[in-house]
């Protein structure tokens, strides 16, 4: 961790323990900020990369945060595009971009790269026991040691807005996910840093599709995440699941799932990169479904640069199947509508890996953005597929 350095009311140089859960740098300008800074100063001061160490009421800090980000999207629509012309609005080149997808999609991540790095600029003191020293600030204590684990005992100064997005976690922890597939009132409790499994059609693919003979028995699920696809396997009786994953939230959140469900003496829980040791006669995978960087440790279940864990997946899959076992692969063609992954490539990958297709389950996604055609990615989520691809080694009969 960093150290932010500022200077107080009366010129004193200060310094806290910087947080940033993306591993941001902290700011190398901070100035003290309170009630009377106009949105628009502060949203300059921003733009310009100066951090606002906000020292007034806790309310009018996150009134202020939504004022930016009202800027941020308006200028978004508005700003002109680089060159030697003054150009189109932002809005018009993401629509030009429209049949070349791969420059929407980029166009799209800069300009949310952009907002994030203006609000992030917004910040706030936190105290060694984890309490905001601010007027009108709420006890975030609890959903702060969710995030961050026990108190450090040093001062710490963080994003408004990740502080906001640990509120956020900490209440769909508590809330929950119902998955239909788990049974009648069964739910998911994603922790902070975990991907949340609000998209249920790829757990109802796995909750259908056929078992391969052998699989009651043993399962391996990669990359488990929340535990979801490893609970479903449980629920359709598969006797033992082995579910691997190489974050230590990602385990712990497993864990604490599995224990709710009454399911964690079936589920056998390893920090792996990908497979376990052995064979099993069914592998499940649910790899990240866009190749490209993430810019934060949540979006590494979406973003997977250079398609490494789709790889790594496909190409010691044989050696990881039971004879006539099957590996479950499921995977969003949405990159392929983004023009970032073609269909042909995945396939090569595939044959490559020494795997044959068995079949595949197809279904489309019921999530919002698919049907709102003011997402600048309409017309590569409204084609999406969501696909179970049923994989055995190419010599199995």
């Amino acid at each position: 961790m960093n150290t932010i350095h500022w200077q107080d009311a009366a010129g004193q140089e200060r310094s806290a323990l910087w947080r940033a859960e993306s591993g941001a740098p902290a700011p190398r300008r901070v100035q003290l900020a309170d009630d009377t800074l106009a949105a628009d100063t502060a949203y300059r001061l921003a733009c310009e990369g100066t951090g606002l160490l906000w020292a007034g009421d806790f309310h009018n800090a996150r009134q202020l945060l939504q004022a930016l980000a009202r800027r941020a999207d308006a200028r978004s629509r508005k700003a002109p595009s680089r060159g030697r012309k003054a150009a189109r609005p932002a809005s018009d080149a993401v629509a030009a971009a429209a049949t070349a997808p791969g420059q929407a999609f980029h166009l799209h991540r800069q300009a949310q790269a952009q907002r994030a790095r203006t609000l992030a600029q917004v910040l706030v003191p936190v105290d060694a026991d984890y309490g905001i020293p601010l007027r009108r600030a709420p006890d975030l204590r609890a959903a702060l040691i969710e995030a961050w684990g026990p108190p450090t005992g040093e001062p710490a100064v963080v994003s408004l807005r990740e502080v906001l997005g640990l509120v956020g976690a900490h209440e769909w922890r508590k809330k929950g996910v119902p998955i239909a597939a788990l049974g009648e009132d069964a739910r998911i409790h994603p922790h902070y840093g975990v991907y949340s499994p609000v998209r249920g059609e790829y757990i109802d693919l796995v909750a259908a599709a056929p078992l391969p003979a052998g699989a009651q028995a043993l399962a391996f699920d990669i990359g488990t995440g929340t535990g979801v696809l490893a609970a479903v396997l449980a629920r359709r009786g598969v006797a033992r699941v082995v579910a691997t994953d190489q974050d230590a939230r990602a385990l712990a959140c497993a864990a604490d799932n599995l224990q709710r469900l009454g399911l964690h003496r079936k589920v056998e829980l390893q920090t792996a990169d990908l497979f376990p040791a052995g064979r099993a006669p069914l592998v499940v995978c649910n790899p990240p479904w866009v190749p490209a960087r993430a810019n934060a440790p949540i979006e590494r279940a979406v973003y997977d640069e250079d398609s490494r864990m789709l790889r790594g997946f496909l190409a010691g899959l044989a050696e990881h199947l039971a004879p006539g076992g099957e590996g479950w692969l499921i995977l969003s063609d949405l990159a392929e509508h983004l023009g970032l992954r073609p269909r042909a490539q995945l396939l090569e990958w595939i044959a490559a890996g020494g795997l044959r297709v068995l079949q595949r389950h197809d279904v489309r996604p019921r999530h919002g953005k698919a049907a709102d055609p003011s997402d600048p990615l309409h017309a590569a989520r409204s084609a999406e597929v969501t696909s179970l691809w049923r994989l055995a080694a190419a010599a199995a009969a």
